[in-house]
């Protein structure tokens, strides 16, 4: 798992083209946050990624204009941004029963 933090101008459609890079390549998504960051918006990705589509990744986000800063790391199945105290959740419509089975395949 790879987990991207990336840093931009909110203009109109900024987000959405970020997000459309990701799925234009067929990754999943584990989780999606973005949140205001002072001056500029940051999000943080959570996905399956490998070398060659991270530096295609790369190669697209700062290929936006209104993208700023865009920084990587590898990451364990449950990551925890220690800043905000914020971790990805399983969808609310997902029953225990899925969510035992999930964990069962990790």
């Amino acid at each position: 798992m790879q987990v991207f933090h990336i840093q931009y101008r909110n203009s109109q459609g900024a987000l959405m083209r970020i997000l459309n890079a990701v799925s234009r390549r067929g990754l999943d998504l584990t989780s999606v946050h973005a949140e205001y960051a002072g001056q500029e918006y940051a999000v943080t990705l959570l996905l399956e990624a490998t070398q060659k589509q991270i530096g295609q990744l790369y190669r697209e986000w700062y290929g936006i204009v209104d993208v700023t800063d865009v920084r990587s790391s590898s990451s364990l199945r449950e990551h925890v941004d220690h800043a905000t105290g914020w971790a990805p959740h399983p969808p609310a419509s997902e029953t225990v029963a899925q969510q035992t089975a999930r964990a069962a395949l990790a």
